[in-house]
């Protein structure tokens, strides 16, 4: 059996979390297909620190837009500043349309939108900057 000297990972904080989400705009958004696995999409993405929001944009016809009215639970993880950490937001998202105004025709546009409804991840602590 092989034994691991190295360090082990920790979870992250809520503030490290939260800091880590406001640092990244990148994220892989996980939505349910019909078979029940993942089908995941590298997105731009808008954290909501005060609110625990996430915002991504896309547009209707989307496969990432479809599976989420059949299934509204996605998750979407963020990559740390190193390969050591991460981040996973879960929650149950909504579409919510795009609107210009009153006078103006509607767009494909949609905003996915989800409230953290569980935050959690972790960091391995190698290298010149652990430890502060």
């Amino acid at each position: 059996m092989t034994v691991n000297a190295g360090p082990a990972p920790r979870t992250l904080t809520d503030d490290e979390l939260v800091d880590l989400l406001d640092a990244q705009r990148f994220g892989v958004l996980a939505t349910v297909k019909r078979s029940g696995h993942p089908h995941l999409s590298t997105v731009l993405y808008q954290w909501d620190a005060k609110e625990r929001v996430i915002r991504v944009s896309t547009t209707a016809d989307r496969l990432k837009a479809c599976q989420i009215r059949a299934d509204p639970r996605v998750s979407l993880h963020v990559s740390g500043p190193d390969v050591w950490s991460f981040a996973v937001v879960e929650g149950d998202a909504e579409l919510v349309e795009a609107t210009d105004g009153p006078d103006l025709e509607p767009d494909r546009r949609l905003t996915i939108t989800f409230r953290a409804t569980r935050l959690y991840g972790t960091a391995l602590d190698v290298g010149p900057q652990a430890g502060g």
